[in-house]
């Protein structure tokens, strides 16, 4: 009997911003025998309108596509609800819980607990319900049929948080992001294929400018593994028992469940970061909507909220990265 082919995409979103976490995400598909191309492909046609490179397609403050892509992977049963249904889940708290591969307990305990509302407060969030919204959500919804009509399911998508404090600690450790980020691929991949029960593809998006990874695994660091291929392009190598990991540059445009990865990492991080802004928001006046990226509009909410940081006793190591980090 013929079987499919389990490939993983694999991406990070926000590895340099001064604010919020890192987002690490996964995205897991069955190919049919014969559909294996266009799991590993770039998307084609009208599909790539929706699926490529999440840097031009999603920006702060517009990040319908990524909650599109999160919604409709939900009711495919994809996340953690573990169940198919046409109904997305009810609240964005519950469709972050479902895409986090650490429980809310494991995310929260780095935290203070008189810090924890700044990250996981949830004011008044909402989905964008907008009629463009609804739409986008229906063309996923559809390219997804069509996908799966071709011999490619989609059957998993998880997302690893890494929260500021993390990131901080690392660097204090003598990790950087970029080694923070590629353990968390790691974890992905064995979460993935520990789940499918069978040997993975995984392609990641290429991590700093490491060319040689074996020196720099976390997870699958001391396993037995064979070195494909290392180039500035593309690193690869088998793992037995896990199956082959590649690092691939530009993998976030070029291939089909990277881009999905990244887009749904990129809303995941959005709303994750609306959390910080709408905390300080609610009791300061004149506090920006920032991005947390390195932009005159972050600068400003730094500035804006030193008093009701200093007030409520947050730690700078739990709002801001180091520049090590």
């Amino acid at each position: 009997m013929t079987t499919a082919t389990l490939h993983v995409g694999c991406d990070e979103n926000g590895l340099g911003p001064r604010l919020g976490p890192m987002i690490v995400t996964a995205v897991m598909a069955e190919a049919a025998p014969g559909a294996s191309r266009i799991a590993t492909s770039r998307a084609r046609g009208k599909l790539a309108q929706i699926l490529g490179d999440s840097k031009g397609l999603v920006a702060h403050g517009d990040v319908a596509l990524g909650q599109a892509w999160a919604r409709a992977l939900a009711k495919r049963g994809a996340t953690r609800l573990e169940r198919a249904s046409d109904v997305a889940p009810g609240s964005v708290e519950e469709l972050v819980d479902a895409l986090c591969l650490d429980d809310r307990a494991v995310l929260t305990a780095p935290c203070p607990s008189h810090v924890a509302p700044q990250c996981w407060g949830t004011r008044a969030e909402t989905f964008d319900d907008s009629d463009a919204a609804h739409m986008l959500e229906g063309e996923v919804v559809r390219s997804l049929d069509k996908l799966e009509a071709r011999g490619v399911r989609i059957v998993r998508v998880r997302s690893v948080v890494v929260c500021t404090k993390l990131l901080n600690d690392a660097a204090l450790a003598g990790n950087s992001r970029f080694k923070v980020d590629l353990h968390a691929m790691e974890r992905l991949v064995l979460d993935l294929r520990g789940a499918a029960g069978a040997d993975v593809h995984a392609v990641c998006g290429k991590v700093g400018g490491y060319g040689n990874y074996s020196d720099a695994f976390g997870p699958l660091s001391g396993r037995l593994h064979a070195v494909v291929e290392e180039s500035r392009a593309k690193s690869t190598y088998r793992f037995p028992g896990v199956g082959e990991l590649s690092f691939v540059r530009d993998a976030d445009r070029d291939h089909l469940l990277v881009s999905m990865a990244s887009l749904v990492g990129k809303w995941l991080r959005e709303v994750l970061m609306s959390r910080i802004v709408a905390h300080y928001r609610a009791t300061e006046d004149g506090v920006p909507v920032a991005s947390g990226y390195h932009d005159p509009v972050t600068t400003r909410f730094v500035a804006l909220t030193a008093r009701a940081r200093h007030d409520q006793r947050i730690p700078a190591e739990c709002f801001e990265r180091t520049k090590s980090a």
